[in-house]
């Protein structure tokens, strides 16, 4: 506005001195005026596009069933890709105030159509108190700022009474009818014993409430229950897509010209780019782009897939682009302005987020570790940095860095200072330090360790781990020539294509390597559904082929408790006989037949060494001697750990020495749940490496029980006394050193 009255001012000077000049003058200002007057408006237009152009985006999402974790978090992102949680991860609303059963599910936000107000809408329901009982509400919210809220309540029952056998109103969404000009609300809703169906009403005015009596909006093809909606419009059509949950559960898309009728079924085939369970899909459109981005719960594994497509037709996993610090639950994304970035960061975001958020690709973000008594930050690497680095601190407007670019570590820390508008400064001596443990990028547990003779490689074959309650259905492998750098070398096994016996609790699998008539063959034992299978392979990396049959899937005599999991397979160097090894509560050990396939009757043992024994047995040979580690405690407990006894044959009865820790918790460097371990020795060296895994470093001990099922796997140097006995090994965040093998070892 001033700049417009300021050009008005101008303009009739300009016509004042033109009366004053000639005709040639005046067709000299007009050209002046005309161009002022462009200048002017594209100026005005160029301002507020500036001001109010989409450049970031607002997750909202939920975490779990758990007390405390059925509420509404938000985490932001510059691209789309890379979110980071506001808020520590917490709730940004009280669920206990805002629904009728203290909790909220499946948040989705929208825009509303006059640019500056938003609506969310959620599952009024609460797992972690009442469990999956019936639910009959929904909650309505609205704000102008995205910080402070109004809501409401809508109970389908209450209000409706002819859906007064409604037992299930699930995940509602919002979106403006242009026609009608109303926001209209649409959820999945099951009455009596039906199928679920999508219903939708109009909410009122003022978004407390809804003014129509529900109607079916869209039901699955065939019967089957159909839940998650979520529509989008473009180019003129309306893009509906749900979770059928017919014999193959999974996200499939309707189409229509209108918003509410004549929805059809575009094709047959699921959109979801995983053979796991999903749901709770999300579609948003990227800031600037023809892309859209289908994401969606991939929910009994913990974790997110997104997928990008031109055309909503075609899918591409985009997962190797995502970062999260946070596991989210049924959410949605909405883009925002710089704007509005800035006023939830200045609201909800620290500088400790900030200075946490290095994103370089050397770092190993799931271990950066912040002392926020002493203000300092530690940047993990696998290899030092010899020349400046760059830590990409993620910066989201409303805060400012300094100093940013690359940075000379090399003399010690380098002082940052972040300031957040709104808030005080704050600084921070931060470090770059080289760490090889843990040596896999991710979360992995229960590691075997194998050198190869065929390849003079090593490899790791662990359990695949990050999921909630040991979910992992798959197995991979990984390589190394210096037991430092490791590649990731992908699955080699996969329970829901590759096993016919079992497809769920893909664990602690074990392998040997064998030389039969002159070629190498490997035998991979694992567990899956809680029993224990082989697969066999010429290669360390596989192909694995399941013997499609069980190998142990009951208790050995004797035994009435525990489970059948956790195989170690040993060859005895003396006999060049080999044994296998398995039991949780107990420990069992029998001789393989020469097939490898098989227990030779008869030779099952029970060998228990003691009340300290729980799991993850390991058996090796040193100087005679055969020693069995095993696991105390549980996997989830900080105190899980390593012990060890010796024997004299490999189901010979297992003597403890007086101390037989091999590994514990090293409370000073923050290191907890060290356990479930393997044991390489250097070939024709006495030189020997323990490999095992520990909780998540450093937000591990912060986790509760689920810090068990978000583990990391580490090696350090193993030594012995001069009588044989084993040193206990301190765990350690630098690990070892790279070993190069000789050629021909």
């Amino acid at each position: 506005m001033v700049l417009t009255r300021y050009y008005k001012s101008d303009l009739g000077l300009l016509r004042l001195s033109m009366n004053k000049r000639g005709i040639v003058h005046r067709i000299f200002f007009t050209f002046i005026t005309a161009f002022l007057l462009i200048g002017c408006f594209n100026g005005n237009a160029q301002t507020k596009q500036k001001k109010d152009a989409l450049s970031g985006y607002l997750f909202t999402y939920f975490t779990g069933n758990n007390k405390g974790e059925e509420a509404i978090r938000f985490a932001i992102s510059n691209d789309g890709y890379n979110f980071r949680a506001l808020n520590g991860n917490n709730p940004v609303l009280n669920a206990s105030l805002i629904s009728s059963s203290g909790g909220v599910r499946d948040p989705h936000i929208l825009r509303g159509a006059d640019g500056h107000s938003f609506y969310m809408v959620a599952t009024d329901m609460q797992v972690a108190k009442n469990g999956w009982g019936p639910n009959y509400a929904m909650v309505l919210m609205r704000s102008n700022d995205l910080i402070n809220w109004k809501s409401s309540v809508v109970n389908i029952l209450h209000n409706f009474h002819e859906f007064r056998d409604a037992n299930r109103v699930w995940a509602p969404q919002t979106i403006y009818d242009v026609h009608k000009k109303m926001y209209m609300v649409y959820w999945a809703m099951r009455t009596g014993a039906g199928a679920d169906k999508i219903y939708y009403a109009y909410a009122n005015k003022d978004f407390s409430g809804l003014t129509t009596a529900p109607r079916q909006l869209f039901y699955s093809p065939g019967g089957f229950a159909c839940i998650d909606a979520d529509i989008v419009s473009s180019k003129g059509k309306y893009h509906l897509f749900f979770k059928t949950e017919d014999q193959f559960p999974g996200i499939k898309q309707a189409i229509s010209n209108r918003l509410t009728t004549g929805y059809t079924l575009v094709d047959n085939n699921y959109l979801q780019q995983t053979d796991e369970a999903v749901e709770g899909s999300g579609t948003f459109k990227l800031n600037h782009s023809d892309g859209w981005i289908l994401m969606y719960d991939v929910y009994k594994k913990g974790k997110y897939q997104f997928t990008r497509s031109k055309d909503l037709k075609k899918f591409k996993v985009v997962d190797q682009n995502i970062s999260m610090n946070f596991h989210p639950r049924h959410g949605t994304v909405m883009a925002i302005t710089r704007q509005e970035q800035e006023r939830l960061v200045s609201k909800w975001y620290t500088a400790d987020d900030i200075i946490t958020s290095a994103n370089a690709q050397s770092i190993k973000k799931q271990n950066i570790a912040l002392d926020s008594v002493r203000q300092r930050v530690i940047l993990p690497i696998a290899k030092k940095q010899t020349i400046a680095f760059d830590p990409h601190f993620i910066i989201f407007p409303g805060v400012k860095i300094w100093p940013n670019g690359p940075q000379d570590f090399s003399h010690g820390s380098v002082k940052y200072t972040v300031r957040i508008n709104g808030q005080t400064a704050k600084s921070y001596d931060v470090a770059v330090e080289e760490d090889h443990n843990p040596v896999l990028t991710g979360y992995y547990a229960d590691p075997e360790i194998l050198y190869a003779q065929k390849t003079g490689k090593f490899y790791i074959y662990p359990t695949s781990d990050g999921f909630t309650n040991w979910g992992g259905t798959y197995f991979k492998v990984f390589s190394s020539n210096n037991l430092v750098d490791w590649q990731d070398n992908g699955k080699i096994l996969d329970l829901n294509t590759d096993v016919s016996w079992a497809h769920n609790n893909a664990w602690a699998p074990c392998i040997v390597e064998k030389n039969i008539g002159g070629s190498y063959k490997y035998f991979y034992y694992f567990v899956a559904g809680q029993k224990i299978g082989v697969a066999v392979a010429d290669d360390p990396l596989g192909p694995f082929k399941d013997s499609g049959k069980l190998l142990i899937d009951h208790y050995p005599e004797g035994v009435s408790n525990g489970q059948q999991i956790d195989p170690a397979v040993f060859c005895d160097p003396k006999t060049k006989k080999s044994y296998l090894y398995w039991g949780n509560g107990y420990l069992a050990g029998a001789e393989l037949n020469d097939d490898m396939l098989s227990l030779k009757t008869g030779t099952t043992k029970i060998l228990t060494p003691d009340s300290t024994f729980r799991e993850g047995a390991y058996v090796f040979a040193r100087k005679g001697k055969y020693y069995f580690t095993w696991s105390e405690g549980d996997t989830r407990s900080p105190d899980y750990r390593v012990r060890y006894g010796v024997a004299d044959s490999p189901l010979g009865k297992i003597d403890i020495p007086n101390n037989n820790i091999v590994i514990q918790k090293n409370t000073a460097e923050g290191i907890y749940g060290t356990g479930h371990n393997a044991v390489l020795q250097i070939p024709g060296k006495d030189e020997w490496y323990l490999v095992y895994h520990r909780f998540n470093f450093p937000s591990g001990i912060g986790m509760g029980e689920a810090a068990g099922y978000n583990r990391e796997v580490c090696i350090d140097k193993m030594e012995f006394e001069s009588d044989g006995q084993i040193k206990q090994v301190t765990p350690s965040k630098t690990g070892i050193k790279p070993v190069i093998l000789q050629k021909g070892k």
